[in-house]
């Protein structure tokens, strides 16, 4: 048996090709800029004890963007502020594995 476990991710950093539209848009959201900004090649935004961390990629070669799932209480709620800040998500879906979601 092993000495040790993992018992909960700390952050999760992300490539991003346009720092300042992908700050825009996590501070749409309601998260806080903790470290950086949208003028840096690297920024933080805390979440309860975890982070959300952004790298600067400009020449990163596409293919499949890079996904982050966050889990909240009120998905429609959550879904409708967004619209009403401008932003364009799918629309709320049922997933077969029971949970409410949108991307």
């Amino acid at each position: 048996m092993s000495s040790w476990s993992i018992d909960r991710i700390s952050a999760v950093t992300l490539a991003v090709r346009d720092m300042r539209r992908t700050v825009a848009f996590y501070q749409t959201l309601g998260l806080d800029v903790s470290y950086g900004g949208p003028n840096t090649p690297f920024t933080t935004f805390r979440v309860g004890d975890s982070a959300i961390n952004l790298r600067h990629a400009p020449n990163s070669t596409g293919g499949r963007p890079d996904r982050m799932i966050l889990r909240v209480r009120g998905v429609d709620a959550l879904h409708g502020d967004v619209l009403e800040k401008g932003l364009a998500p799918t629309a709320v879906r049922d997933a077969e594995w029971g949970e409410r979601y949108f991307e």
